[in-house]
């Protein structure tokens, strides 16, 4: 038997860590999973599908044009249940899916990718120098020194 640190009461631990202080009941992870899923009411068109935060989902025909409760875990938009006046209908199936978590869910911050060391802008310049052939600067001054040269021949 451990102490909580939290709360200072006595408990058993498990083996995955978790706590059960003595004197409380343990909630069933079912009814907790439930208990903190969202709901919303969304009205089923006519081609049987509803519109969940940019997603379209597909549903029973039979609730083409009626009012449904949509209950969902806001971290997964793939898994929704639809309801019809508190009975369950069904799931509602991803037909267009853009977004898989809902907005208002704070995401994780991506991190900064680890630096190569390689320049790919050098790398591409100095390709395109090669293939130009020597990279020389056009010297207009020349260039029209040699246009008389040039109209000379084009003339019969």
């Amino acid at each position: 038997m451990r102490r909580s640190a939290a709360s200072g009461l006595a408990g058993t631990s498990s083996d995955d860590g978790a706590v059960a202080v003595a004197g409380w009941p343990q909630a069933d992870p079912a009814l907790l999973y439930e208990a903190f899923r969202w709901s919303v009411t969304r009205k089923v068109t006519r081609t049987a599908t509803v519109p969940l935060e940019g997603n379209s989902y597909a549903v029973d025909p039979a609730l083409a044009g009626r009012r449904v409760e949509l209950r969902y875990d806001p971290e997964d938009l793939t898994r929704i249940d639809v309801l019809l006046d508190g009975v369950r209908a069904g799931a509602a199936t991803p037909f267009v899916t853009r977004r898989h978590v809902h907005r208002a869910v704070p995401q994780a911050a991506r991190p900064d990718p680890a630096p190569t060391g390689i320049d790919y802008l050098g790398l591409v310049a100095a390709a395109h120098d090669e293939a130009a052939g020597t990279g020389a600067k056009i010297d207009f001054a020349r260039l029209a020194a040699l246009a008389p040269a040039a109209e000379a021949q084009d003339r019969p």
